[in-house]
């Protein structure tokens, strides 16, 4: 048996054969197919191929539309007034304490005016329930006022949401 066993191992031409270990297969067959086909992958997707194969812009330029005219940032700003508003602070004491604001906000376009008219009542409102939870403690220093205008930005980005509202403006600003 043992004879037959070395008689399938020996080539035709009588020479040991030799094996493929799966460490041997993994280096040099499996891990260069992965390479080749993910520098291929990369060449594709960064567009290289492209110039390679002779395609033009031309199609690209018909797939993206031309972008919009950016607007000139010479052009006077626009600003809109908003109503003042008079809200209780969120206190612990019993005594309660106001905060009474003016606030102006930048906008980009004078078209947009129109579109945070639409939405006043949404952004008032969103300012209300913010306002409403400040503490005194949250309105001191500069860091206080800083943390208020990103807060209120934050929020009249969201709810006149097309509109590119550039700044939160403080005309007046009362504690009492």
């Amino acid at each position: 048996m043992a004879a037959e066993a070395d008689a399938g191992e020996l080539s035709t031409d009588g020479l040991p054969r030799k094996k493929f270990s799966g460490k041997k297969l993994v280096l040099f067959v499996i891990l260069p197919l992965v390479l080749l086909i993910g520098a291929g992958a990369g060449v594709y997707f960064s567009g290289l191929l492209d110039s390679l194969l002779g395609k033009t812009e031309e199609h690209a330029e018909e797939a993206h539309p031309a972008e919009p005219a950016q607007p000139d940032p010479h052009a006077a700003p626009v600003f809109y007034d908003l109503p003042d508003m008079l809200v209780n602070l969120n206190s612990a004491g019993k005594r309660p304490a106001f905060l009474k604001i003016k606030i102006s906000i930048q906008l980009s376009k004078p078209e947009d005016v129109s579109a945070v008219e639409h939405v006043l009542p949404r952004i008032i409102d969103n300012f209300q329930v913010y306002l409403r939870e400040l503490r005194l403690e949250d309105l001191r220093g500069s860091a206080g006022m800083y943390r208020l205008r990103q807060e209120l930005l934050m929020r009249i980005t969201a709810a006149a949401h097309p509109v590119k509202v550039k700044d939160v403006l403080f005309k007046e600003m009362l504690v009492q």
